[in-house]
């Protein structure tokens, strides 16, 4: 028999099934009912659900709930600060069976070779990668990159089998004021899926951004803004990540009614938020520990997700799709005791007969060597624009704070939680380094530094002493990226991310232990913030109100101009 015959013989009971799924229910999402029988499952397809079945193999799972793979509509591999290899050890246990990926950030360091490295990859992972393409690099002309992508670099990667359109369109201006650059990738994916976003975008300016076929957006914070992004037809994806928290906002819009429009996602979650709290899981029992009814939880982290993205195989446990399957203890816990993504059990065997792809973009760090002086503020001006840490979200507030000159400088103030921020280019093009303001970090001494600086990923350091400040930096070079944490004149803590300075070689356990000594040294500088090193790096990222700063100087997001030094 070929394939399609055998599925339809051990639906049928003619023969046996390959893997029958024993004693367990099924949670139909179309009905929100329980389903008794056996799941019996032919290669990567389930064959039959509801009924007895034969198998060659059978598995026990009474007492337990039987969900479809959880699919994560938008997230950032490298946020993870593991390989796509380690991701998939990291998360497909916890039932994540779909992952629709946008690569940018490494393509914003080596360009199309960066979305290469992850649809290579994908080839040999458990769960399913799905690789949008990069739709922003750079994310805008306020920042230096290391690559720039258009549309004809776009076009070669467009057939891989894990293409799924094109990624979040941040350049939000370029599409409303039709810019010719954001016209062109528009119209090489027109009538495919686009990803949006589109921080606090209302009114017009929306419905130009929707009608130029942008279907799905992640950057609603607040109840308003999603309501009208879903009436105006936008399916709203919910994000929980480790800095941008939007599940609490979001939660009471999420009813079985408006379920179908709403998907679940984490966009940037480190293996220490993973560890301690966990992923798409931990988003579901919030959500129905909040109130949430389990049905419109489980189908936004599931059908709704597939029908958003086109997924037409997956996102149902029923006959002729795709066997992503979670065995859970309960719809409220949510805890995978037992996993199946294309009918492969999920397990360390598995992981273990995986295939490998070697590492790209190593020594991707060439900052040139910075001084303390270099970190001076030389203007004049007492009255001084501040960016202002909103915890738990990556928009920030544009503060204006005055801070006296002193001998030429306007240095950190501590008591007034006014640090010095810096962003050194570091991709060997130009050597900028800019300097500013924020206030919300709470540090009283050291300094804190990372190559992991949202898109573009230049060198940002922040800190209350510039010697430590030029010592972090400085380290980054030597430890081809990563984060560093220093305190008068010694290094504290740090993790090396040497593939691209964005992720590590080491397991994701490693990578979490790491992560603990980092947050304790930071902690030990004074900071109260729950995730500093995130924190830090969105607030180089150009395209999220209010104010940032590039390597080229501070950013008026809302005026979206570089503001006069």
């Amino acid at each position: 028999m070929d394939d399609l015959e055998r599925r339809i013989a051990q639906a049928r009971g003619d023969i046996p099934a390959d893997l029958v799924l024993r004693g367990g229910r099924v949670f139909d999402l179309i009905t929100g009912t329980m389903i008794p029988g056996d799941v019996a499952i032919c290669g990567d397809r389930i064959a039959g659900i509801g009924a007895a079945y034969d198998g060659t193999r059978i598995l026990d799972v009474t007492g337990l709930t039987l969900v479809p793979g959880f699919i994560d509509t938008h997230l950032h591999v490298e946020s993870s600060l593991v390989t796509p290899f380690e991701f998939d050890r990291c998360v497909t246990p916890r039932g994540i069976t779909t992952a629709i990926c946008d690569p940018h950030e490494i393509a914003n360091v080596i360009g199309p070779n960066g979305i290469r490295y992850f649809q290579a990859a994908s080839e040999h992972l458990l769960m399913d990668l799905r690789v949008q393409l990069s739709s922003c690099v750079p994310s805008t002309e306020m920042e230096t990159s290391g690559a720039r992508i258009e549309a004809d670099d776009l076009a070669p990667l467009m057939n891989h089998p894990t293409a799924i359109g094109l990624a979040e369109f941040m350049n939000y201006p370029g599409v409303i004021h039709r810019d010719p650059a954001a016209m062109a990738k528009l119209a090489l994916f027109a009538g495919g899926h686009v990803d949006g976003h589109c921080p606090q975008l209302t009114g017009r300016d929306l419905n130009a951004y929707i009608a130029a076929g942008i279907r799905t957006e992640h950057e609603a914070t607040t109840a308003e803004e999603a309501l009208e992004k879903l009436r105006k037809g936008m399916r709203v994806l919910i994000r929980e990540g480790s800095v941008s928290k939007d599940l609490d906002a979001l939660q009471p819009i999420l009813t079985e009614a408006t379920s179908a429009y709403l998907c679940l996602c984490t966009d940037d979650r480190n293996p220490l938020d993973i560890g301690e709290h966990g992923h798409l899981d931990y988003m579901i029992r919030r959500l129905i520990a909040l109130g949430t009814s389990p049905l419109a939880a489980y189908r936004a982290a599931s059908l709704s997700a597939a029908e958003a993205f086109g997924l037409k195989d997956r996102g149902l446990i029923a006959p002729g799709l795709r066997a992503d399957i979670v065995a859970i203890d309960s719809l409220q816990d949510c805890r995978a005791q037992l996993v199946l993504t294309g009918g492969r059990v999920v397990d360390d065997r598995a992981f273990a007969a995986r295939g490998h792809v070697a590492p790209v973009g190593r020594a991707s760090v060439r900052a040139p060597q910075v001084r303390a002086a270099d970190f001076r503020a030389r203007g004049n001006r007492t009255e001084t624009p501040v960016i202002g840490i909103l915890e738990g979200k990556i928009i920030t507030e544009h503060l204006t704070i005055d801070i006296p000159p002193e001998s030429g400088d306007k240095r950190p103030d501590p008591a007034r939680d006014l640090m010095r921020i810096a962003v050194i280019e570091r991709h060997g093009r130009n050597g900028n380094i800019a300097t500013g303001f924020v206030k919300g970090f709470g540090l009283t001494r050291g300094a804190i530094a990372s190559t992991v600086c949202h898109d573009h990923h230049n060198i940002v350091a922040l800190g209350a002493d510039y010697d430590d400040m030029a010592l972090a930096a400085n380290r980054l070079s030597d430890i081809e990226g990563g984060f560093v944490v220093a305190l008068d004149g010694r290094i504290l803590a740090e993790l090396p991310l040497p593939v691209a300075g964005l992720m590590s070689l080491d397991p994701f356990e490693a990578v979490r232990d790491r992560l603990i000594e980092l947050r304790a040294a930071a902690r030990s500088l004074g900071t109260t913030l729950e995730e500093p090193f995130l924190q830090l790096a969105f607030l180089a990222l150009p395209v999220i109100p209010a104010l940032k700063i590039t390597d080229r100087g501070m950013v008026d997001v809302a005026r979206f101009e570089i503001i006069a030094p």
